[in-house]
């Protein structure tokens, strides 16, 4: 059984698990005061990197890197992410961080809100707008979701360093195949049942995207109501919601080697987000959504009201794989194989944020 790094950020902190010889291990929290909506875990170099995306209700929101996984840190000493003077707008929070694919070392993506793209060329150090989805002729039309306008979704491409998908809360999926410096929406099939024109060119209110192990052109995307697969990169979606017992839901996780395998987890409605029949339980398709299946033992067996969060749940690179989920009761929830059975890893966190997990 491999070591696993596991980050978990929260509305009070980031905790870091170990799990070495088979058993984990909790540090004490880092960034106490600090609500932390985004974590990667950069694995290209010789030593991981660990980057954190922390919001001071005092100093503001900033990034934070680690080298010694997690021991230290280091705050740049001008702000890693800020807008440009001429945009008259500022950085409300870092949602996501995604380091680029092995064949572009140092490129590291923020998604912000405002919703914004943001590229660093230095692991995370320094960022730069990515003007093009900024200046967008139908920004103008965007607005806010429940949690705010923002870019919390990255989707790179390990063959093609110029192919960049982004989701976009609530504009929808846009997509580049120059390195950023033209965007389109890329909506086609997801629906917006919120909207008088449930089928709009953008305006959907995604929540999240994940990319097939297999086949790099399958998407797996979790709306504002409705799971749905693209297998053309994200130029057309299908919907393969049937057989959950909701489609609504915020977040979606890919296994890491297994093609057509993909996670949900089921929330019973945008009125009322608790987890689908009141059920703590993560649905799982090998057959990239044709079916789904409930996976549930070691989970709790009775009445749970703890929502897992869109970039809550997620895959190491094991194999088998471990899946974890964190959830706003301060649960923490650990697979080792795949998802066919659970223990319960922490208890009594703050509310969870985001997970991300690794081999190291």
């Amino acid at each position: 059984m491999p070591d696993v790094l596991l980050t978990v950020g929260t509305r009070k902190g980031l905790f870091i698990g170990r799990r070495h010889d088979g058993r984990w291990e909790f540090d004490d929290p880092a960034f106490p005061a600090q609500a932390v909506y985004s974590v990667a875990i950069d694995k290209r170099g010789t030593t991981p990197r660990l980057l954190v995306g922390g919001d001071s209700a005092h100093w503001g929101p900033s990034v934070f890197h680690s080298d010694d996984l997690g021991r230290t840190w280091t705050e740049p000493a001008r702000p890693a992410v800020k807008f440009p003077e001429d945009t008259g707008a500022s950085l409300e929070r870092v949602w996501q961080l995604h380091p680029a694919p092995d064949h572009s070392p140092g490129v590291v993506y923020a998604g912000t809100e405002p919703a914004a793209l943001f590229r660093s060329a230095d692991g995370g150090e320094s960022f730069e707008l990515v003007r093009p989805l900024w200046e967008h002729p139908t920004r103008s039309q965007w607005v806010p979701g429940g949690g705010g306008e923002a870019v919390h979704t990255v989707v790179t491409d390990r063959r093609d360093p110029d192919a960049l998908t982004v989701a976009v809360s609530t504009a929808g999926v846009f997509r580049s195949r120059d390195g950023g410096a033209a965007w389109e929406p890329s909506n086609q099939g997801v629906s917006a049942v919120f909207l008088p024109d449930p089928n709009p060119e953008f305006g959907q209110c995604v929540h999240k995207i994940a990319q097939d192990a297999g086949d790099l052109d399958r998407l797996y995307l979790q709306n504002h109501w409705g799971v749905f697969r693209s297998d053309d990169a994200g130029t057309s979606w299908n919907d393969i919601g049937a057989g959950l017992p909701s489609d609504f839901g915020f977040a979606v996780a890919a296994h890491p080697h297994r093609p057509d395998t993909a996670y949900v987890f089921p929330i019973t409605a945008d009125s009322d987000r608790v987890p689908a029949g009141r059920r703590c339980r993560v649905y799982r398709t090998t057959d990239a959504g044709a079916t789904w299946e409930p996976l549930d033992r070691g989970l709790p067996e009775g009445d749970h009201y703890g929502t897992v969060l869109r970039d809550a749940l997620c895959t190491d690179d094991a194999d088998p794989a471990g899946v974890y989920f964190g959830n706003r009761n301060g649960e923490v929830y650990a697979s080792e194989d795949d998802g066919d059975s659970w223990r319960l890893l922490a208890g009594h966190l703050p509310d969870v944020l985001c997970v991300r997990a690794a081999v190291i």
